[in-house]
């Protein structure tokens, strides 16, 4: 019988605030930062996934999780990300 599956059989959503949401940009393009790496310490999130940040209403990164590792994550938004390109 094959080992279980890291990855999820569905995709879930991650969201969080975009105020308090600290990243390390990896990626950027025109200052928007496109491939982020993230804490995340919620074991039922895995590649896969959606990270969902919101400042209210408007959506400043939807990307897919591409990797979990030792409490960290890595997703992309190469479409419409509106995250600034900095640490935070």
């Amino acid at each position: 019988m094959p080992d279980a599956q890291r990855t999820a059989t569905h995709s879930q959503t991650y969201v969080v605030e975009a105020d308090s949401f600290s990243f390390e940009t990896i990626e950027q393009e025109n200052g928007q930062a496109t491939v982020i790496r993230f804490a995340i310490d919620d074991a039922r999130y895995y590649a896969g996934d959606v990270l969902l940040v919101l400042s209210g209403t408007d959506i400043y990164f939807h990307g897919m999780i591409g990797k979990t590792a030792e409490g960290f994550a890595i997703a992309t938004d190469h479409r419409g990300s509106l995250l600034a390109a900095t640490v935070q």
